[in-house]
């Protein structure tokens, strides 16, 4: 095997070698792409009965639920009705004529999100979808469904300002959540700031997205979260997994302190090999920052590197997100580091053929 190249992230030549396809455009519009999947929640109008739930179940895989997971962990501190996640061919038994379910895919392809979606109309349940198009959109059209479609092309994770900002706006009509135009506003703000602080023209030195990347490089990943930030660091997994190509695990405060930090001692050889970054909020709940902070005491005695990275602004949408921002950064860059194209899904691209055939 020939032996890689050494990559300078502050060489602007090797973003378009290793990216053909483009994935750092979807970062430099996220920003934007917030905007205007807000935007276009707010002029979308749900029949008046919409309104009349009292518990919200998401369906959706991989990049496509993403959003409902951020989406829920606002749900439990701010809103009365619960937002569950479903991921599975299975509707959820609980459902009934008090749930809105929401199908969420892309693609309006995903086999199990299409499974328990059709499976709902077998139920009293309020029903809505969210996609570009596809098999959901003609099913919904067909039942006469409320459909929710946008026009983006991308891989479906990096169309995740529209999964996220479109729930929220639709919970926002519904008044599940509610938000004052100050704290959204607040959150464009944060993350075009972010974005100018750690975009690729950034230099290393001063830019604390790359130099995570290159901590990480080599190294096996695990990111720790907790309230707001645990769906965050689920998103930090899955965009190292898909854009890095790189192995990856998450866990959530305060369960991580119940059983993985009795873990940190075995297997010896991993223990240099390893690096965990903890996604932190001052809007934690203040026993799990002391939590952090003795965590990371044992991490020190068990000399496992860490590194904190904290969520921007005052209000949780806007913590919540720049965090998102930083570690599609981060996983963008570590693609390159490790020379790897952000784009391509060559496993699950062999998955999906490989079920079509049977």
């Amino acid at each position: 095997m020939l032996e890689k190249e050494t990559i300078d992230l502050d060489d602007l030549q090797v973003y378009p070698r290793f990216d053909p396809q483009g994935m750092l455009t979807h970062l430099r519009n996220f920003p934007g792409l917030c905007e205007q999947a807000w935007e276009m929640a707010g002029n979308f109008q749900l029949p008046e009965e919409y309104a009349r739930i009292k518990k919200i179940v998401i369906l959706g895989m991989g990049g496509s639920a993403i959003g409902g997971d951020l989406v829920g962990s606002l749900a439990i501190n701010e809103a009365a009705v619960p937002v569950l996640v479903c991921r599975d061919y299975y509707l959820p038994q609980y459902v009934n004529e008090d749930t809105l379910v929401i199908a969420s895919s892309y693609s309006g392809m995903t086999e199990e999100t299409l499974s328990s979606f059709e499976q709902a109309f077998d139920t009293p349940a309020k029903k809505l979808a969210i996609t570009t198009g596809g098999k959901l959109k003609s099913l919904c059209e067909t039942m006469e469904v409320p459909v929710f479609t946008f026009n983006y092309t991308a891989q479906p994770r990096a169309a995740l300002p529209f999964s996220f900002f479109i729930l929220l706006g639709i919970l926002q009509n519904l008044k599940v959540l509610k938000y004052r135009p100050e704290e959204i506003s607040e959150t464009f703000a944060a993350l075009k700031s972010l974005a100018a602080r750690i975009n690729e023209t950034v230099p290393i030195k001063v830019n604390p997205a790359k130099s995570l990347a290159k901590k990480i490089q080599g190294r096996l990943p695990v990111i720790y979260g907790a309230g707001i930030t645990g769906e965050v660091a689920h998103r930090w997994k899955t965009q190292i997994n898909e854009n890095s190509k790189t192995t990856a695990f998450y866990e959530v405060f305060s369960e991580l302190n119940h059983n993985s930090i009795v873990g940190y001692s075995f297997p010896e050889e991993l223990i240099p090999q390893t690096i965990i970054v903890m996604l932190d909020s001052d809007l934690l709940h203040e026993r799990i920052r002391l939590r952090y902070n003795i965590t990371q005491q044992l991490l020190d005695r068990a000399g496992i590197y860490y590194q904190v990275v904290r969520g921007e602004g005052f209000r949780a949408v806007s913590q919540m997100m720049t965090l998102v921002l930083f570690g599609d950064y981060v996983s963008y860059y570590l693609a390159i580091l490790n020379q790897a194209d952000p784009t391509t899904i060559t496993a699950i691209n062999f998955l999906k053929d490989s079920l079509s055939k049977r």
